[in-house]
């Protein structure tokens, strides 16, 4: 049996065609993360695939975001199958249990954990036993967001109180994915330039759930490939699991599985080794054939890990319910509109309240729901929204407009423009002259006169573009002779249309083209770096804080250790303002 993982960091990295690509790893199992698809977004191509049958988790708090899905050939099916850590989503036949002590979570917490779309586990069956293979995309840890830290390690508890629960129950276990920490320093491409690095949560986790044979200073460097012995029973080394990777290669370096794509880090091979295939200590060491990683694979920032065990699997007759070919929309069957319909206890909606865990994608989401309009409205009324009103999970929260202004007629988009019934370059100039005509008049038809034709100029002026200013100000002001050359000039340079002139339009495209580059006179020109003498690239500051949107200049090679004379320079440049 072959059993691959890869975080292709989204499900379009498939864009040759999802079976070729899973036929191309040549594996059994194919567990994949990062797929970015909600349950909505998922098409029957990426579901249904001849040959496999799928697993699927989504994020339930967020579009595009997390997700993680398992593909079994039909020669590898398993006889039960469940989405999440917890249990809470499983609510079906053909599940795998053995959930672990939960007594250090709160309810709350564990939907949370569940909420992202971050696990699935598939049970197969081989001729010796049961063998467990839990899919997971763990948690990162942004540094700007100190409270996803929290949220990680307790995904990382979770995760080991389920894998030893079934390691426990007799079943062999492998817990595979993108865990986001790189376990010892060997595995990351400058560990020195990281403080303290082995007092990171994560990798003090990682101490404690995998087996520890020796310390690494003692290893053979001679033989690297050399297998090292487990012992299971062994109290000193701690963790139940195995890194199947340092198993079969525990001193070769620069083997990574995860480069920053910005930087273009993987054409120096500056990157870190965070996706692993954990294996029981009993498994690894009777079933395992070997274990690596595939560099070659592209299309992802990370690259594909397989594991080869020596255990053939007993397909079972009938995929488990939660596989995707059993899904209403891609079963073949006509879907009753009750399905799309959910009753909600509104009273039961209004009086929850609950502390929700720190750092969870869905309290973000929340956030962004209760307050969709930051700015200030504009009839100085703002409805508040607070957390007695938070609607069921999943569902956002309806915006109510609360501007004061009457919701116009679908009629009025319909109604001919006053422009249509005068051109727009005789319109002024009429108006005009029936002004000047008032002169002629007596003073009586003046003032029987001098209404209507103020209501004459305002309906005009209302009827011109908003680039036209209005000529007529006042309410008594009539136009004089001169005053009617000077309206005509204003009116026929900003409405008529002006004749077919080469040097006129050649002169007026050259004006064009000097104002608008004093305009927009593009990026500063780029500086070349001190060491290579090439030129730079510019970057902008994203980062929150006094430099954020400002502009500096760094070398334009792929980032790399410093002691690589082919990776990027120590150059920096900040861009002067006013350039």
């Amino acid at each position: 049996m072959k059993i691959v993982t890869w975080n292709i960091n989204g499900i379009r990295t498939f864009r040759g065609g999802i079976k070729k690509a899973l036929d191309s790893l040549g594996a059994d199992i194919i567990c994949v993360q990062e797929t970015k698809v909600t349950r909505d977004l998922l098409d029957e191509r990426t579901a249904i695939v001849d040959g496999y049958n799928s697993y699927f988790s989504y994020s339930r708090g967020r579009s595009g975001y997390s997700g993680v899905a398992t593909y079994c050939k039909d020669s590898a099916t398993p006889f039960a199958a469940e989405e999440g850590l917890t249990g809470l989503l499983t609510n079906h036949e053909g599940a795998v249990g053995c959930y672990g002590d939960h007594t250090e979570f709160s309810s709350e917490e564990l939907q949370l954990l569940d909420n992202e779309g971050r696990a699935v586990i598939t049970q197969c069956q081989n001729k010796v036993q049961t063998v467990t293979v839990i899919n997971v995309y763990c948690p990162r840890a942004d540094p700007e967001k100190p409270e996803r830290k929290q949220f990680k390690l307790q995904f990382y508890k979770l995760l080991q109180y389920r894998a030893e629960a079934i390691l426990k129950d007799g079943s062999y276990v492998i817990v595979l994915g993108d865990v986001n920490t790189s376990h010892r320093p060997i595995d990351h491409c400058d560990p020195s330039d990281i403080d303290d690095f082995g007092e990171n949560p994560g990798r003090k986790w990682l101490n404690g759930f995998l087996h520890s044979d020796k310390p690494e200073e003692d290893k053979n460097e001679e033989e690297p490939d050399e297998e090292s012995e487990i012992s299971e029973t062994d109290p000193i080394h701690g963790g139940k699991f195995v890194d199947t990777f340092r198993y079969f290669h525990p001193t070769r370096t620069n083997a990574f599985t995860c480069w920053s794509t910005l930087t273009g880090a993987r054409q120096t091979n500056y990157g870190t080794r965070i996706d692993y295939i954990f294996a029981d200590c009993q498994l690894a060491k009777d079933q395992f054939l070997g274990a690596d990683i595939m560099p070659e694979v592209e299309g992802s920032d990370h690259c594909p890990v397989w594991g080869q065990l020596s255990c053939p699997l007993l397909p079972s007759s009938k995929p488990p319910p939660i596989c995707t070919r059993y899904l209403p929309e891609f079963a073949g069957k006509q879907q009753k509109l009750s399905r799309f319909l959910v009753k909600v206890d509104q009273k039961s909606v209004q009086s929850e309240r609950r502390d929700v865990l720190p750092g969870s994608q869905e309290e973000e989401e929340r956030r962004e729901n209760l307050n969709p309009i930051r700015a200030g409205n504009v009839s100085g009324k703002k409805r508040v929204l607070t957390s007695d009103s938070v609607v069921p999970k999943g569902k956002k929260t309806k915006t109510v407009n609360t501007s004061s202004k009457p919701q116009g007629s679908l009629l009025s988009f319909f109604k001919p423009k006053l422009t249509n019934a005068v051109p727009p370059t005789e319109a002024p100039v009429r108006q005009c002259e029936k002004i000047l005509s008032l002169d002629e008049m007596t003073p009586t038809q003046n003032s029987q006169k001098a209404s209507t034709t103020r209501e004459n100029v305002s309906s005009v002026a209302d009827g011109l573009p908003e680039d036209t200013e209005p000529i007529f100000e006042g309410s008594t002001q009539m136009c004089t002779s001169s005053t009617t050359e000077t309206c005509d000039k204003q009116v026929k340079t900003k409405h008529s249309t002006p004749q077919p002139s080469v040097g006129h339009s050649n002169s007026n495209k050259g004006a064009s083209l000097v104002f608008w580059k004093s305009v927009l006179h593009g990026p500063p020109p780029p500086p070349s770096c001190k060491v290579h003498g090439e030129p730079c690239v510019l970057r902008t500051v994203k980062k929150e804080g006094p430099n954020m949107g400002k502009q500096f200049f760094v070398c334009a090679r792929p980032q790399g250790h410093s002691s690589n004379p082919e990776a990027r320079c120590n150059f920096f440049a900040w861009v002067e303002k006013g350039k």
